[in-house]
């Protein structure tokens, strides 16, 4: 390609509402364009970035035997209904009608959709397993879109979905693809790391995100650096302290923490560390009658040490649990006797289900709130000054130093952009679909399915976020807009620059480089500026006073400063750079 034939168009100032790196870098490099709130264009430069991402998965899911198709992005309603995820979805799914007044959905994922294949296609166990792959636009209509392509509404997706015959076989199916993006995001170039994650109300242990590392993720990553371990926040597991629980030591006594309502200002206060106090966290469960009304209330009341926080997901798969709420302050009243900030276990005006943390169910004088504004109680005991808790579960986040689950080492915690996720669905829309085929002893049997998704246009947002400096983007190869850039100067001036750099752009096309010449006849500093913003991993400066010494300017991205390359051995010393 020729710059005087395609399409540069940076810009100095990144717009107002671009709050990360690479929205900013994005839209001055001319990637991207915006049309509406998280809705854009993608420009000839970025589209260029996309489709190498595209060639690099499509590449790797055939290889792993995924078959490819495209599904409508416009999809009916009634499969949407035959799950129930018409309803039960928020506002996130965009609905629509037809002239004719006919429910429809623009698509953010394809479930029902391939499900509905499945099911018309699959008739024997002989066909299979099957894996179908699109790559394809999706919407999801965010209440704040934000970030640039980091959370936009519009997106592309590569989504795959498996189907087996057994558990045993969808679990097969499920390490083909887990490795398959391993090779995948090997051959991006970026530090990344797979973490096992939460499986939500679906249950189950096979479900791994793969996370781009950049400190402006939105997630925490948990790992240790000793070993293999990797978890999301969700699914890190808190161990249980070791050794038995200290015996009691101090008395009971009420102690006066005025307005002191939170437990890093009663630790103040009282001179002691935060870690020797309790929160309490009151939530609530609605008991249901057999018509789905509200015949009751449930409260509860969890206890994490005053520095921990609690993991909402955890908290959500206790016995009893699902679906629970924070009480309200008429709740808490009636049990409590207080508003919150002065809560704790001891004088209760009505029972509540006691769950307590594994830290704080083995902490020995503690200090909690006494259910009175202004007033706190220390040296609180197990079994001395409180019955044992009705539940000892793990409630609460990790934080770095915490014992590895694996026992080989403590954790650490740094951040992540989610990119990937691969995940074993089971029977959730085979069933509620009656997708079903025919097995070896002539019985129908439910369709076992798993789900892998690849965000397309989150990725290159995830690599610059990982990848940038002052200047600009620093691509790495593999997703590049162009990996060479070819930069005359003088060229409209100097036979000899246009000549020497069209042979070399000429051979380098040859053999297969994928190389820009910048024949706009630019000022060098305007030049250099346009491709380091832009992030071409490998430039070659072609100049008159270079080749009065036999010589090019070679400077990788990262590099600073320019390496000389004898002419003649440009085009194989740029090669061996691209092999490495």
């Amino acid at each position: 390609m020729k710059a005087s034939r395609f399409l540069v168009s940076t810009l100095k100032e990144a717009p107002a509402d671009a709050e990360v790196a690479s929205h900013r870098l994005m839209t001055r490099a001319g990637m991207i364009k915006k049309l509406g709130a998280g809705i854009y264009t993608y420009m000839p430069m970025g589209l260029r970035v996309i489709r190498k991402v595209e060639a690099i998965v499509r590449e790797e899911m055939n290889r792993a035997g995924a078959i490819e198709m495209t599904m409508p992005v416009v999809q009916p309603a009634e499969l949407w209904q035959e799950t129930g995820r018409f309803d039960k979805m928020g506002p996130e799914l965009l609905r629509i009608k037809d002239r004719h007044d006919r429910d429809f959905v623009i698509q953010p994922t394809s479930e029902e959709v391939v499900t509905d294949i499945a099911r018309q296609e699959i008739r024997s166990y002989k066909q299979l397993p099957r894996n179908f792959y699109q790559i394809q636009t999706k919407f999801r209509d965010e209440r704040r879109p934000r970030f640039g392509l980091m959370r936009g509404r519009e997106f592309i997706m590569k989504d795959a979905y498996s189907f087996d015959r057994s558990p045993e076989a969808a679990k097969a199916s499920y390490q083909v693809m887990a490795q398959a993006y391993r090779r995948i995001f090997d051959r991006f170039g970026l530090r990344y790391r797979a973490v096992a994650a939460d499986s939500g109300a679906i249950g189950g242990d096979l479900s791994e995100e793969f996370q781009v590392i950049a400190a402006t993720g939105e997630d925490a990553i948990v790992y240790c650096p000793d070993s293999d371990y990797a978890a999301n926040m969700e699914k890190a597991e808190a161990l249980a302290p070791a050794g038995p629980r200290g015996a009691a030591g101090k008395p009971l006594t009420k102690t006066a923490t005025p307005g002191k309502s939170t437990c890093q200002d009663v630790a103040e206060l009282l001179g002691v560390p935060l870690a020797t106090t309790v929160k309490s966290l009151v939530l609530a469960t609605d008991l249901l009658d057999d018509k789905g009304a509200v015949k009751g209330t449930q409260v509860w009341l969890l206890l994490l040490r005053g520095d921990h926080d609690m993991n909402e997901v955890k908290v959500g798969k206790l016995p009893g649990l699902a679906g629970f709420r924070f009480a309200t302050v008429g709740e808490i009243e009636a049990h409590f006797g207080c508003k919150p900030g002065y809560l704790g276990p001891l004088n209760l005006r009505q029972p509540v289900k006691v769950v307590a943390d594994r830290e704080v169910a083995l902490m020995a004088d503690w200090i909690c709130g006494a259910n009175e504004p202004d007033f706190h109680i220390t040296g609180v005991n197990w079994g001395r000054d409180l019955p044992e808790p009705d539940l000892v579960a793990d409630l609460r986040n990790v934080v770095a130093g915490d014992p590895s689950p694996d026992g080989k080492g403590v954790l650490a915690i740094e951040r992540g952009i989610e990119v990937g996720h691969v995940f074993y669905l089971g029977t959730k829309y085979s069933q509620a679909m009656n997708a079903t085929f025919l097995e070896e002893d002539g019985k129908p049997r439910t369709l076992e399915m798993g789900c892998y998704g690849i965000g397309i246009t989150r990725l290159p947002a995830a690599a610059i976020e990982q990848n940038h400096d002052e200047r600009g983007i620093i691509w790495p190869d593999a997703l590049a807009p162009f990996t060479v850039v070819l930069c005359p100067i003088g060229m409209d001036r100097s036979a000899e620059v246009k000549a020497a750099a069209e042979a070399l752009y000429d051979q380098l096309l040859a053999d297969g480089v994928d190389v820009l010449l910048d024949d706009r006849n630019e000022r060098p500093g305007a030049m250099f500026a346009d491709w380091e913003l832009i992030g071409v991993p490998h430039r070659l400066v072609i100049s008159d006073r270079g080749l009065k010494e036999g010589q090019f300017e070679y400077q990788h991205r990262r590099d600073t400063a320019a390496t000389k390359v004898p002419v003649a051995e440009a085009a194989a010393f740029l090669k061996g750079r691209l092999a490495v």
